[in-house]
């Protein structure tokens, strides 16, 4: 049956009903006015950002959070430009994301009009799919195929270009069904054939990351581990897929990678890596596997196809979605474990050890003790609080010390990106406010799109941020350091109060300087965003010294010094 005409904009916000969107993130702009007016009555909730990266963001941190994909729309030309850091994310990340944007009218259309791009060309390598929908009777097509590839195979981003005019054209159309996921699944004879890969094992270790997981393909996972003995890593923050505090999750595989776990995967005969793209933050810089043959004997499961063997020809290779292999997994029958019994317990040993308090706090000098810190969240938010955070030295302290507490407690960019903890602590709390949420940004990152609390604000979203303040832009000051000891060059921030500026926008904010201050202060901002409804900032003032739990600042340009004194 064919709807009596409608506007494209209308046929478009009825497709997104029906492919099950409750929420859509986004700054408007003129070039997409009758998708807003759509918008009105549809019962679809549009959050206003304040920022394209900011909304694009949010909408990555959606879809991570619900499996679904995140729906973004923004304006032509600079809204684009601004909401591609999030697509590039989601593209990393293999999170499932469609992103709108406002395109120049037909008639304009290749006259470097007003803020005109071509988006195939500008997001060619960053989505699975870029299109631009021209007439208004083909946008039902453009849709279902939007969601479908954005949740088949390797999850990822889409981007859909639509002409001002094509949006105000009348169509009499009928809409497609709801879309439906495919997923490739191990066959039987690929199971049998990792069973008997790992029943000639001595060392195996399981390594979990990527995107497509849900609670059910965690559970199974967990089943397949406990029922052979496996010592559980997890990919560079894809450390919620098993809860850390379970007896057999040895640490995540990524910067500042415990060097006991790191040999563990070097010298692993049997590494089964289920989920991850073992790229370059996985790899150690591609260092923990050899490329392009491994010295361990690898097994690759992975959803998308064009990732096996791209890099590392594994010896068995299996195209799945995460909940097939999971569930096949954990109904294989068990091999005898016993030639590695102990590695488990052994295993959490070492992580445990890695996981107290480092040297550069252990004389009690520093007026504030960031481990402390992190010991204290974890002692008083819930086990099921979501963590988020974006880019820089700052997120070690959560990544190394804090025991996330299983699917989905941490939002994290694979990526690298900036910008990404407030954004997505806000998603977070708006897609599940029942939920306690705490973001960790360090000062640069937070100024990226710290603008994001006025829509925590605006949206009753009781998020806590903890600011990290210590004066720098911190990785590439060490960095800096490390090659170049003592010439600080672009790394230097003059920083506004974030308390004050906390309280500027509506939102709860206080300066924590000493290790005694954090934990009451904490207390507050968790019963300020549970009664009030209303975000919280915490600004951590700290000695920029204690850049590592590893190393200081000064350690690490005195190594340098010396380094440089040895080869003159």
């Amino acid at each position: 049956m064919t709807h009596p005409s409608r506007t494209g904009g209308q046929i478009l916000v009825d497709a997104l009903k029906i492919h099950g969107v409750d929420t859509a993130f986004g700054v408007p702009g003129e070039s997409y006015l009758d998708v807003l007016d759509a918008l009105h009555e549809s019962g679809i909730r549009f959050i206003i950002n304040r920022q394209e990266g900011g909304a694009a963001f949010m909408a990555d941190a959606y879809g991570k959070m619900t499996g679904r994909p995140g729906v973004c729309f923004v304006t032509r030309g600079p809204g684009a430009t601004n909401a591609s850091i999030g697509v590039h994310t989601a593209f990393q990340d293999s999170t499932p994301m469609i992103l709108f944007i406002g395109q120049v009218g037909g008639d304009f259309m290749d006259r470097e009009a007003f803020q005109e791009i071509d988006y195939r060309r500008m997001f060619g390598q960053m989505a699975k799919w870029v299109a631009q929908i021209d007439r208004a009777d083909r946008i039902p097509e453009y849709m279902a195929r939007a969601f479908q590839v954005a949740t088949s195979g390797r999850p990822g981003p889409v981007v859909l270009a639509l002409p001002e005019d094509m949006l105000t054209a009348t169509a009499a159309v009928a809409d497609t069904g709801r879309y439906q996921p495919v997923q490739a699944s191990p066959s039987a004879a690929q199971i049998a054939r990792l069973r008997e890969m790992l029943a000639g094992a001595r060392r195996p270790l399981l390594l979990l990351g990527g995107g497509g997981w849900n609670a059910g393909a965690c559970a199974d996972i967990q089943r397949f581990a406990e029922a052979n003995a496996l010592p559980v890593a997890c990919a560079f923050r894809f450390q919620d897929l098993l809860d850390n505090a379970h007896p057999h999750y040895a640490g995540d595989v990524g910067i500042g990678i415990n060097p006991k776990l790191a040999a563990r995967v070097r010298d692993a005969d049997v590494l089964i890596a289920i989920g991850p793209r073992l790229g370059e933050m996985t790899t150690g810089g591609y260092a923990l596997l050899s490329s392009p043959v491994p010295t361990q004997r690898l097994v690759h499961i992975h959803a998308g196809t064009e990732e096996l063997g791209s890099v590392y020809q594994a010896e068995l290779m299996i195209a799945s979605g995460m909940p097939q292999a999971a569930s096949m997994l954990a109904a294989m029958a068990p091999v005898d474990s016993a030639a590695w019994h102990g590695a488990v317990a052994e295993a959490k040993a070492e992580l445990l050890a890695y996981q107290e308090q480092p040297p550069i706090f252990q004389d009690g000098k520093a007026p504030l003790n960031l481990w402390q810190v992190v010991r204290d969240i974890g002692a008083l938010a819930p086990a099921d609080t979501i963590i988020t955070n974006g880019a820089g030295n700052y997120a070690t302290w959560a990544h190394r010390f804090h025991r996330y507490g299983g699917m989905r407690t941490q939002l994290a960019p694979t990526s690298g990106a900036m910008g990404y903890s407030v954004p997505s602590g806000v998603a977070a709390k708006i897609v599940d406010p029942a939920r306690t949420v705490i973001t960790f940004a360090g000062d640069g990152e937070y100024l990226m799109n710290g603008q994001e609390l006025a829509t925590a604000v605006q949206y009753d979203a009781g998020v806590i941020i903890i600011v990290f303040n210590n004066g720098m832009f911190g990785t590439i000051r060490m960095h800096q350091e490390k090659n170049y000891p003592g010439r600080v060059s672009g790394t230097s921030l003059r920083n506004p109060d974030f308390a004050a500026l906390a309280r500027a926008y509506g939102a709860s904010g206080e300066v924590v300087e000493t290790t005694a201050a954090f934990a009451p202060a904490l207390a507050r901002a968790l019963a300020h965003t549970r009664d009030k409804k209303l975000p919280a900032v915490i600004e951590l003032r700290y000695d920029g010294n204690l850049i590592t739990p590893g190393a200081t600042l000064e350690t690490i340009r005195k190594q340098a010094e010396a380094a440089l004194a040895a080869k003159s």
